[in-house]
């Protein structure tokens, strides 16, 4: 398409509410698997970047065909640290000249390489954004939420109300305007905005509507069965891996 562009899969090593979960194994390989082939078989990069900061971890990740040039430090891959820091420690190391990149996160296993490629057709065909996110419909409307007061007696809606009719917490949620939930299946967006605004997305951000289990995202055990379940019952697919199972994977 004539633009250099990467995909970075950040797999740090710490994972509280589902232990070890970026290389934990679905269907015969390790999460972290998933997005590595999915990145691969889009065509769309020129490298596939995994970011983390554990050797273990870089061992499966190079032999599912991805790259680790080096691993990212400590205080880089916490639970609290955000991902503009290791991106930016990223971009720094690579210290190449690159237009987009894209991160494919491992806890979205239903993604595909499909999905990769659209997204980027999208953002190429959107000049004004400088970056795209996956979305869905919220299933819990903001509309309907609620903030409590300090001593716990009284409420009052999290969004305010009063210009309305009809409040949205006391209509119907198909009458509601419709509200969009990110989600960690794709992000893209060109190299030059983490420069430019000290942010991963940008200040224009399209949204990339994902379809069906696309979007779907395992987060805690519960997701972890239920993925199980998708799969047992052909209701979801995983990319297909060409590589032969990590022997060594837990």
């Amino acid at each position: 398409m004539g633009h250099r562009a990467v995909a970075f899969v950040p797999a740090r090593s710490g994972s509280e509410r589902v232990p070890g979960k970026n290389v934990r194994v679905l269907a015969g390989h390790p999460l972290l698997a998933y997005a590595i082939e999915t990145a691969r078989q889009s065509g769309a990069f020129e490298r596939v970047v995994v970011s983390t900061d554990s050797e273990e971890i870089a061992e499966i990740a190079r032999w599912y065909g991805a790259e680790v040039p080096f691993l990212r430090p400590p205080e880089l891959a916490s639970s609290t640290s955000p991902d503009i820091e290791w991106l930016t420690f990223t971009l720094a190391r690579l210290g190449e000249s690159l237009d987009l990149f894209a991160i494919v996160r491992a806890t979205n296993p239903f993604r595909g390489p499909a999905v990769v490629r659209r997204g980027l057709e999208q953002l190429l065909t959107t000049p004004e954004a400088d970056s795209l996110r996956a979305v869905e419909l919220v299933k819990q409307h903001p509309g309907k939420m609620w903030l409590l007061a300090e001593d716990g007696r009284t409420m009052s809606p999290l969004l305010d109300q009063s210009h309305l009719e009809v409040a949205w917490h006391a209509g119907q949620y198909q009458a509601l305007p419709p509200v969009y939930l990110q989600s960690s299946a794709l992000e893209i967006a060109w190299a030059r905005v983490v420069e430019e605004t000290g942010t991963r997305e940008g200040r224009v951000v399209a949204p990339f509507f994902t379809d069906g289990h696309e979007g779907f995202n395992v987060d805690d055990e519960e997701d972890w069965e239920r993925a199980e379940r998708l799969l047992a019952t052909r209701a979801a697919t995983l990319p297909a891996v060409e590589r032969a199972p990590y022997a060594a994977a837990p």
